[in-house]
């Protein structure tokens, strides 16, 4: 099992703690237990800014390659720790057998459909001031408002203030909240096909008093999962119990064809060039040399961003493969000067969904989605759908909207407009 810590958590400061570290010890009893220091935590070198779930995922990857681990149980703690899991779950489904969730949401903020979400201006005032009492010595308990209540036990203060000071810098902090409090994983949860444990607690810092609410809406869109309430104490002492129980059971009840050949989560992308047919035209006899140079462009932007050729028809290319949504962008980016460069106009479009697969080939819904998003670009336009842009959080990207459309055949979906580097301007 590999263990996604929540943000406060190091493995040195873990090792302070008799009963965590006696929990650790007691899951080795049933299987290989692979714990690590987050990317910019810890022992971990330091990095400029966060690390998004994409990134995220290439850590835990990497550190699953390290000790030969070539499938296991992933159980992800708190917000962010539980989004990513739940992301590598539906994204790598051939390198998890299980997925346990620990205190975890797939969205912080509130939303008319996310009614047990934190205002967001509310959520910012309070870490501020709850992360400044940490620093400053006093670790005072603080209410919604983000005012001191009582003192708290001196010796778990101390304790504390250690833990935080030792994760990470304040400025670190600061910016993990920022990013912490736009993700939203909710459009991924019927894509995971996992046995999936949700373990909360009522009265859980994070969630409360919501945390079984929460847990519930997961339940209801997490195919075969269960929840289990347990109580307010340390995070994976207390979800000691039900792991012991679950693990094994889902470790039996795996099986050698699984749906990782069948169905995954994947992110798609559709290019087509604009007025090709007046194009040809014009440049008549030179148009195929031309459509060649565009051909072998977008062929290598797809080789330097890990993308794969899926189909092409005449002009356009479908591709997939992509280690995440935000490197699908980049790549579409790419695409888009390169083609620029060959005095062409591009349209492209992106989306992220679950799609079939049948002889290394994808199809299902994700896939039309994914042409209809294209097919609502502007020339020159990289157009993703709602989906993509809450993946990629604290990725850098940012986007213009534009609005709610009709894809036909799929209903309406939010769209959103790159914003290409050098003209970033709207932020949302």
């Amino acid at each position: 099992m590999v263990v996604v810590p929540p943000w406060f958590w190091t493995i040195d400061t873990f090792g302070m703690e008799p009963d965590a570290v006696a929990a650790l010890a007691d899951l080795g009893s049933i299987a290989r237990v692979i714990v690590f220091d987050k990317r910019g935590s810890g022992s971990s070198d330091g990095i400029a800014g966060i690390p998004t779930l994409e990134e995220r995922m290439d850590d835990v990857r990497a550190v699953m390659d390290a000790v030969n681990s070539p499938c296991a149980a992933l159980v992800g703690a708190g917000t962010e720790g539980g989004a990513m899991s739940m992301l590598f779950a539906a994204t790598y489904p051939e390198r998890v057998f299980a997925l346990a969730l620990l205190s975890a949401s797939p969205r912080v903020a509130w939303a008319p459909d996310f009614v047990w979400g934190k205002d967001p201006v509310m959520h910012e005032q309070t870490t501020h001031q709850a992360l400044m009492n940490r620093l400053r010595g006093t670790m005072v308990a603080v209410d919604e408002q983000g005012n001191p209540e009582e003192e708290v036990d001196p010796d778990a203060s101390r304790h504390q203030r250690r833990m935080v000071r030792l994760a990470a810098s304040p400025g670190y902090l600061t910016a993990f909240e920022q990013m912490r409090v736009e993700i939203d994983v909710r459009s991924i949860l019927p894509s995971i096909n996992l046995p999936t444990l949700l373990v909360y607690s009522s009265a859980s810092d994070e969630l409360w008093p919501f945390a079984e609410d929460v847990n519930r809406y997961m339940h209801e869109r997490l195919p075969g999962s269960e929840m289990v309430s347990v109580g307010d104490g340390d995070w994976l002492d207390e979800a000691l119990p039900p792991l012991k129980k679950f693990l094994p059971q889902a470790w039996a009840n795996r099986t050698t064809t699984r749906q990782e050949t069948e169905r995954v989560l994947a992110t798609v992308l559709f290019t087509d060039l604009v007025e090709s047919t007046r194009r040809a035209q014009e440049l008549g006899p030179r148009w195929q040399e031309v459509l060649g140079r565009h051909n072998a462009a977008i062929r290598r932007e797809l080789v330097r961003y890990s993308g794969r050729e899926i189909d092409t028809a005449g002009d356009g290319f479908f591709a997939s493969g992509f280690d995440g949504p935000a490197r699908a962008i980049r790549c579409a980016c790419a695409i888009r000067g390169a083609v620029t460069d060959l005095g062409l106009a591009i349209r492209i479009g992106v989306h992220t969904g679950e799609c079939d697969v049948v002889d290394d080939k994808l199809s299902g819904l994700a896939v039309n989605i994914g042409a209809r998003v294209a097919a609502q670009a502007e020339a020159g336009e990289v157009l993703v759908s709602g989906t993509v842009k809450d993946l990629v959080v604290g990725s850098g990207i940012t986007f213009e909207p534009r609005g709610m459309r009709e894809l036909k055949g799929v209903g309406e979906w939010s769209l959103y407009a790159v914003v290409p580097v050098d003209e970033e301007h709207v932020v949302t």
